[in-house]
């Protein structure tokens, strides 16, 4: 019995590494991964409110690199955007997320009135926020994990010393050289 508490501990201890260390998804990749378009990447990637840890696009012909851990954020936005909570409030929340570090994220929910996102890592802290009698909508960032986890197994990964280029720099690389 014991043994099987313990394969069970495991299974749903938070160690959820899906992807290596370094190891990245480029832009068009992360938006099939959680479900936004290409220009919403850009537009918070340009903004800030996402900024990629693997690596950053310098100019013309290098593209960004994504971690699993920004997929996590952008999932979040996407999730929070879609139930009406306010970019300003979504900016901030992120931000507190980003600052926790390298604390383990599927111990934490979300949970939002529709105006404001709280954290909580206690079942009694979500418990107190409903007690107030206002309808609530909660995320649990384990559960997006999971579905980040699911799409990600068909998806390609990059590493960044990869040198990724789009086909119209190639295109104009090859001209130079002939």
């Amino acid at each position: 019995m014991e043994s099987e508490d313990f394969h069970q501990d495991r299974l749903f201890d938070g160690d959820f590494e899906v992807v290596g260390q370094g190891v990245g998804f480029r832009g068009p990749v992360a938006c099939s991964a959680v479900g936004i378009t290409y220009r919403q990447l850009d537009y918070w990637a340009r903004t800030g409110l996402v900024i990629p840890e693997i690596r950053i696009a310098e100019g013309s012909g290098t593209q960004r690199l994504y971690s699993f851990r920004d997929l996590l954020f952008l999932k979040v936005i996407k999730r929070l955007i879609d139930t009406g909570i306010s970019l300003q409030q979504i900016r901030l929340a992120i931000s507190h997320l980003r600052s926790r570090g390298d604390v383990d994220m599927t111990t934490i929910t979300l949970v939002s009135d529709g105006t404001s996102v709280f954290e909580c890592t206690q079942d009694n802290e979500i418990i107190d926020l409903v007690k107030g009698g206002q309808a609530m909508f909660a995320i649990d960032l384990a559960g997006v994990w999971h579905d980040i986890e699911g799409t990600l197994v068909q998806l390609p990964t990059n590493t960044p010393d990869q040198l990724w280029t789009d086909e119209l720099s190639e295109r104009r690389r090859a001209r130079r050289v002939a």
